[in-house]
């Protein structure tokens, strides 16, 4: 007789810290450093006004970031030429590398809610030359519950290309509805966050929460309590040290340096344009 398989165990929950209307559950100074390459997410939610910005530009080297809005629309820009709406499933890639600015507003009139992610990147792609991609939600592929953001599941691959091996799915479950994830060979490191609804995943895990799973290989078994979306990441384990700046994540202090002195090469021009306060 088959020796039941044990359920993956959550190690560690979150509600983050709340300031406005964003809720950071990740940063790369408490569990980026257990979750890496996942070293930062934020829970945007909040409702548009005419006129103001909500983000300002500001910069990022080292990282890559994904914003996935779940509801609402986003005006974007950035330093690498591109302006455009994101729509509400759709994403926003924006490798940094050795450094780039970008900004986000709420436009319409519909409430926002979102993820950002920060992927940390490896050493061969952290001052590479900025890129952005951006998907709209016909883009992104899916397979059967499961959007795929970054990486692949099942027969569905991410047009973008990961800097690692990863997965970054964001899923929609029914009340009741069961799915279970099996993580690709390699991915210890796993996690979800709730958009809204609850679940039964070896305990409940509401609305506005993340789960930290413990390093293995086991299959996480998801059960839906009422209609819940949620994000979730698997990977393997990002094997460098985590070198900080205030907008940057580096695997150097050398490179950290070049990393932020093209930030601030970028700021003074986007100052002279009179894009910058």
């Amino acid at each position: 007789m088959a020796t039941p398989m044990q359920a993956r165990a959550i190690v560690h929950r979150t509600r983050g810290s709340t300031h406005g209307p964003i809720t950071r559950l990740v940063s790369p100074s408490d569990l980026g450093e257990r979750l890496k390459p996942f070293v930062f997410l934020d829970l945007a939610s909040f409702k548009p006004e005419p006129g103001r910005a909500k983000f300002g530009m500001h910069p990022h080297s080292g990282i890559a970031t994904l914003t996935f809005m779940m509801t609402g629309d986003v005006a974007y820009e950035d330093t690498t030429g591109k302006q455009g709406v994101l729509p509400a499933g759709g994403v926003e890639w924006m490798l940094a590398g050795n450094g780039v600015w970008h900004t986000g507003a709420p436009t319409g009139g519909a409430p926002m809610s979102g993820f950002q992610l920060w992927v940390a990147l490896p050493a061969s792609e952290e001052n590479a030359p900025a890129e952005s991609l951006y998907l709209a939600p016909s883009e992104v592929p899916h397979e059967g519950p499961a959007r795929v953001l970054l990486g692949r599941y099942g027969a569905a691959r991410s047009p973008i290309p990961a800097p690692a091996d990863m997965n970054y799915l964001a899923v929609h479950l029914k009340g009741g509805e069961r799915w279970r994830y099996t993580p690709p060979a390699g991915h210890t490191v796993a996690w979800v966050a709730i958009h809204a609804g609850q679940l039964e995943v070896n305990g409940s895990v509401g609305a506005g929460e993340l789960a930290v799973f413990e390093e293995s290989g086991q299959p996480i078994d998801f059960a839906a309590d009422g209609d819940t979306s949620f994000v979730m990441g698997s990977a393997v384990k990002h094997p460098h040290e985590l070198v900080m700046g205030y907008y940057s994540v580096h695997t150097s202090k050398a490179t950290l340096a070049q990393g932020e002195a093209e930030i601030l090469r970028i700021g003074a021009r986007l100052r002279r344009e009179g894009r910058l306060g």
